[in-house]
């Protein structure tokens, strides 16, 4: 029994130095954790894309790109252009295509002095297949916890979270079988998320998605849309469309557990909050803020000079 003990012990702490947010070190803060919901502006104001090169270090930062979800060649270019022209000091992206990119040590030393990352859209699944359970993975977790901010866009966004939303149906009504979850790469185990929300009409995925497990908070994020989770758990929104969150905490009822493939669910007591630019969620809470009522967290401090 007592090898038995162990065995399972040493199992679960190996699953969590893959899967779960690696631990914080001494009096250190975890970094921001920011999904975007695709399509955000690329040419004109940049807002997103600013505060994160200012999270960064402006000048000073060292950005590190993933576009292993695209299969576009032009996508890693694309984002060391965009990220320079808004003041990053450096940009390197690297050209994973395949799990064995992931053992390069050139690319775990990248990983090391960055002080942002950022991971494009494309396909999760290719990105998950690609680099879960792999040291760029595992490295990216510990840059977060050490403090680094990492962001995401679209497949980039989903793959943040513990539990990924793989693939699905798009349609407004709950529904049994219409969402697919997959292991991401688990920067936070507190969410699932979803992108281009509203413009591919994904509330019934999402609500499908959180029946499965009320304990996790859903976030379905709007194109040119982002949700900055600070250390603290509270996010902020910032961009043009929404953050639709999903609380099935309080679910009263649910019909999942029995019902049919394609049979619409009954869902009682779910909380949900569409929040515009400059709203706030308290993710431990689950309380919602308007703007008026807090500044803004992701604002960087004035210098004096």
């Amino acid at each position: 029994m007592r090898v038995v003990k162990r065995d399972l012990i040493e199992a679960v702490e190996g699953y969590k130095s893959i899967m779960c947010p690696a631990s914080l070190a001494d009096e250190s803060e975890r970094g921001f954790i920011i999904p975007i919901g695709g399509g955000e502006d690329r040419v004109k104001e940049m807002q997103i894309h600013r505060r994160f090169v200012e999270m960064s270090g402006g000048a000073d930062a060292y950005i590190v790109v993933i576009p292993t979800a695209s299969m576009l060649d032009q996508t890693g270019p694309d984002y060391h252009r965009i990220f320079s022209s808004l003041g990053a000091g450096n940009v390197d992206f690297l050209p994973i295509t395949h799990r064995a990119d992931c053992d390069n040590p050139e690319f775990s030393k990248m990983l090391d002095k960055a002080t942002g990352i950022f991971m494009t859209g494309g396909n999760q699944v290719r990105l998950s297949a690609i680099l879960g359970g792999t040291l760029v993975a595992q490295k990216i977790r510990r840059r977060n916890a050490a403090g680094v901010p990492v962001a995401g866009t679209s497949a980039g966004a989903s793959i943040m979270s513990e539990h990924m939303v793989a693939g699905g149906a798009d349609n407004e009504a709950p529904a049994e079988g219409t969402v697919s979850l997959a292991p991401g790469i688990g920067l936070t185990n507190a969410v699932i998320i979803d992108q281009h929300f509203t413009q591919r009409n994904r509330l019934g995925r999402l609500l499908t998605a959180s029946s499965y497990n009320p304990f996790l908070v859903g976030l379905g994020i709007d194109e040119d849309t982002a949700a900055f989770i600070g250390p603290d758990n509270v996010l902020e929104v910032v961009g043009s469309g929404t953050v639709t969150v999903v609380d099935a905490s309080q679910l009263t009822h649910s019909s999942m557990w029995d019902a049919r493939p394609g049979e619409a669910l009954s869902l009682l007591g779910l909380r949900l909050d569409v929040m515009g630019e400059g709203c706030r969620y308290d993710l431990k809470a689950r309380v919602g803020y308007p703007p008026q009522e807090h500044l803004p967290i992701c604002t960087l401090p004035v210098s004096d000079v």
